[in-house]
């Protein structure tokens, strides 16, 4: 209803700007030249500007400021999403005393003087619609008293959406008149463009992300997750246990605080290549304002991802196809590379495996005569991935998403420390995780999983059984041999029975031992 009413509140300031007036007084063989003067006359009238420099924040907020970050700016205009929103946040005032307090007490549900002994009146950062606040428990809770509380601004969240409605409306309308716009799927970029908006502010969404990494890198010593405070959480406001920390590319800040920053590079390599090629779940954002590095005593020198804000997920066959493709890489093994990708369906059918595998081999032998120093695994990793498309293939999204995310956390390594071994590090990882998969800890996942659906199949298989005998039985069945033969089957039925109940008995007793041995050696 919001987007049918800015649609609504746009086509009357267009109505009233008069567009059409505009347009029909033009000259009509000169209307170019005509407009542009025009617009120069507008710009140069001070009152006439400023009015219209009102009018566009109320009209599209998100706009607005895109508009105003690429006038200062202009070099955003190449940068990702992600970087332009990052950089527009000096556009928002932060809120402060009663506006501040009408959110908390909106969000908790009660006055905050009942959960907070203090909070931070200068916000620790200042978000695109949110603002992130210090502040200190009346009583502990899970065992924390100092915790980061960040808050979001409804009016701005909700403009945000508004606009983005708006967009994916008229990227609908663009497609029924322009046959480009739908090939380029326009309103489907456009929807995943606003998908991608309202997962930056689903709070909720970010508490659980965070809290899943939290449980997948708990026994990991070189990275802390902030422990998330569930009974503050909301859909406005989510609670972490607050750590200190100082920025990963404050080198300064970390020699300061005896912290080798050699070590935080390579760790930043492990903790992320990990994080997506053995569990699956990873930052899919990842830049230097979103690391820091922990200078509390009892975890000084850890590594902190405490921003959950965008999570991708790789399933099972693509993280095992990355995790073993990139060892058959570095091993410069080629054709089993293709082959995977022949098994992955990341080519069509009839390519030759051969023709893919020249293809990697042209692609990625230039990196490994490079000097070590040069090497770059972010790099090597993209031929890995994309390969195929001269064949007319494809990889996953996620896969991509998973690549860059590495070349990423490779950049951001070698701003730290320029001589950190990526290569060496990378190669290292995924090769101790390829032997994990391969090795007997592998084999008990797998059949872990598998026994669920065991627990199902086994159930039905004496009754697929019995017809089975049943089926033969009537086939070798004579019409002349009577009660006789049916004894006899009826007899090597039970005789099955038998054997398949003692099977199911070894399953069971088999299934136990196997937990068993997950639980007490799975680690």
């Amino acid at each position: 209803m919001r987007s049918r009413l800015r649609q609504l509140r746009l086509l009357f300031c267009a109505l009233r700007y008069g567009f059409r007036l505009i347009w029909l007084a033009a000259p009509e063989h000169h209307k170019l030249h005509w407009f542009v003067t025009l617009a120069s006359r507008v710009h140069g009238d001070p009152r006439l500007a400023s009015r219209l420099h009102g009018a566009l924040p109320r009209l599209a907020p998100l706009a607005a400021a895109f508009a105003q970050t690429l006038a200062t700016r202009p070099e955003l205009a190449g940068a990702t999403l992600h970087d332009a929103i990052d950089a527009i946040e000096q556009y928002e005032e932060p809120l402060a005393g009663e506006a501040l307090d009408a959110i908390l007490r909106a969000a908790l549900g009660k006055p905050p003087e009942s959960v907070f002994m203090w909070i931070a009146p200068t916000p620790a950062s200042n978000g695109w619609c949110e603002q992130t606040h210090i502040a200190r428990l009346a009583l502990p809770l899970n065992g924390h008293q100092t915790i980061t509380l960040r808050v979001l601004r409804p009016k701005q969240v909700q403009e945000v959406d508004d606009d983005a409605a708006l967009l994916c409306a008229v990227a609908r309308w663009v497609e029924r008149f322009s046959r480009a716009a739908r090939k380029l799927r326009l309103h489907a970029l456009a929807q995943a463009l606003r998908e991608d908006l309202q997962r930056r502010f689903d709070l909720r969404a970010q508490a659980a992300n965070l809290s899943q990494s939290g449980h997948q890198l708990g026994d990991d010593p070189r990275i802390v997750v902030p422990d998330v405070i569930w009974d503050l959480c909301t859909a406005q406001m989510i609670a972490v246990q607050h750590i200190d920390t100082v920025r990963a590319t404050d080198i300064a800040g970390l020699v300061e605080h005896r912290i080798n920053p050699t070590r935080v590079a390579a760790h930043l390599i492990e903790v992320i290549t990990r994080q997506a090629f053995e569990h699956g779940f990873f930052h899919s954002a990842l830049d230097a304002r979103r690391v820091a590095v922990s200078v509390e005593p009892e975890t000084q020198g850890r590594l902190v991802l405490a921003s959950a804000a965008l999570m991708t997920s790789l399933s099972s066959p693509e993280r095992e196809f990355f995790v073993h493709g990139a060892t058959a890489l570095f091993e410069q093994d080629y054709g089993r590379l293709a082959t995977l990708h022949h098994m992955a369906g990341h080519v069509p059918t009839h390519t030759r495996t051969e023709q893919v595998e020249a293809e990697l081999r042209t692609r990625s032998e230039a990196h490994f005569s490079a000097h070590n120093d040069e090497r770059s695994a972010g790099a090597l990793f993209h031929h890995l991935l994309h390969s195929v498309q001269p064949f007319g293939g494809e990889v996953s999204p996620r896969l991509v998403a998973a690549q860059r995310t590495f070349s990423e956390a490779e950049a951001l390594a070698r701003s730290i420390h320029p001589g950190v071994d990526a290569w060496g590090i990378a190669r290292h990882t995924l090769a101790d995780i390829a032997r994990r998969d391969l090795g007997h800890h592998g084999w008990i996942r797998r059949l872990s999983q598998e026994l669920p659906h065991l627990a199902q199949i086994a159930p039905r298989v004496p009754q697929m059984l019995f017809r089975y005998f049943e089926h033969h039985a009537k086939l070798w069945q004579a019409p002349a041999a009577g009660h006789a033969s049916q004894g006899a089957v009826l007899d090597a039925w039970r005789r099955e029975h038998r054997r398949t109940r003692a099977l199911l008995l070894a399953c069971a007793v088999c299934g136990g031992l196997i937990g068993v041995t997950v639980v007490l050696f799975g680690g």
